[in-house]
């Protein structure tokens, strides 16, 4: 069976001797539930789970009966030991007040309960976390799987990749094109916007949300002012309004604006965001197009290349405490760049499907301190091979 890199990150904090609460946040069907099954197969300690994953939104006394249920079993054994593991528990009211009572209860009495939170709305997560259990806790991301993982794990080529993205649960439908796309559509798509972020946040324009994520998924790699996307939209809402959208689609692992690097944050929060899926298969499955013809196609393919690059650097950065921004001046432009304390890396994308503006490169490279140059495509390092190196190997 194949298991994620994650994994040994996991099972190391748990076998730790601190006894800090494990908080592994990610978008759905990235494999999340599985590590804990895997972990609780793996660990020889006594272990209960309950997912709140539901249509109808539980109370807090589930936490409570969960937590009890989890507490006979560590004290069956000896020493007094087990782990808990709760799915979902952000989408319970006040969630946040009653694990921190429970976990301080234990801790009091001595009783080594180990607990793992899974959950698919990082927003809503770290919320209560922030507010109710600083000190206590140690936030894992769970990204969408890689290149690499696709490969090991489903014997996948890099262009099988590029199309139908990183969702395992996905991998085995690819054979039935349609099937596959309504798999992502309603399993995953749908699922995410109507359960993780309309019934858990305040949404006032439901149809506003939906429409830019379908606007991301077409202008994927490309920069659109708020104002230049409310146009696309044709809608009489606002700036603001699209920006907490798009922060909401973001928190969803769905949707990001990468904004522009200026060196200074305050330009770069004022800057026009580069639309960018994290998983090239939210592009593709609402596409219409199908494998062969995407292949075929110039510009589709070029475009699919870009962002499965952005897409590969979003998610494996997130780890690493690096941002990601690109950059443009004028007609100059670096289709990303890389910043983590004095590392500075640019980097452009020759897919074949513009023309590459290297005099972009020279002009931020006189502005700003350089450490690394990419050029990802002709002439320079294969897009293959870019997809098969993990990002924070360029930090170092």
């Amino acid at each position: 069976m194949f298991k994620r890199p994650i994994l040994n990150i996991i099972e190391k904090r748990i076998t730790e001797s601190r006894r800090f609460m494990q908080v592994i946040v990610g978008p759905r069907q990235t494999g999340k539930t599985t590590l804990a099954q895997q972990l609780m197969a793996g660990l020889d300690l006594p272990n209960h789970y309950a997912s709140a994953d539901e249509p109808a939104l539980k109370s807090v006394s589930w936490i409570e009966q969960q937590w009890e249920a989890a507490r006979m079993k560590a004290k069956a054994t000896e020493p007094q030991k087990a782990l808990l593991v709760m799915d979902e528990v952000q989408k319970i009211s006040n969630w946040s007040e009653v694990v921190k009572r429970l976990w301080d209860e234990d801790t009091a009495a001595g009783l080594s309960l180990q607990v793992i939170l899974l959950g698919s709305s990082p927003l809503l997560i770290q919320s209560g976390l922030t507010e109710s259990l600083a000190g206590r806790f140690e936030l894992i991301p769970v990204v969408h799987w890689s290149y690499p993982e696709m490969k090991e794990a489903f014997d996948w080529n890099v262009e099988q990749y590029v199309f139908y993205g990183g969702y395992p649960g996905g991998a085995e439908l690819i054979g039935e094109p349609q099937r596959w796309a309504n798999y992502i559509r309603d399993s995953l798509i749908e699922t995410t916007i109507s359960r993780d972020i309309l019934l858990m946040r305040r949404v006032d324009k439901p149809a506003l949300l939906r429409r830019l994520f379908e606007l991301g998924c077409t202008f994927s790699g490309q920069v659109l002012s708020f104002q230049k996307m409310l146009g696309q939209l044709q809608d009489a809402g606002n700036t603001t309004t699209l920006a907490h959208y798009l922060q909401l689609l973001s928190g969803a692992g769905m949707l990001i604006g990468v904004p522009k690097y200026g060196g200074h944050i305050v330009r770069q929060r004022g800057s026009s965001p580069k639309l960018q899926v994290l998983n090239t298969a939210l592009m593709t499955a609402q596409s219409g197009i199908d494998f062969d013809v995407a292949l075929k196609n110039r510009e589709y393919w070029g475009h699919l290349i870009e962002s499965a690059i952005g897409a590969t650097l979003a998610n494996g950065l997130q780890r690493t405490g690096a941002e990601l921004f690109y950059w443009r001046e004028r007609n100059r432009e670096v289709d990303f760049v890389v910043s983590k304390g004095n590392i500075l890396i640019a980097i452009e994308v020759k897919s074949g499907r513009k023309a590459v503006s290297l005099p972009g490169m020279d002009a931020f490279a006189k502005t700003f301190p350089v450490r690394k140059k990419l050029l990802i495509g002709d002439q320079g390092l294969p897009w293959q091979e870019f997809l098969l190196i993990p990002p924070d190997q360029w930090l170092r």
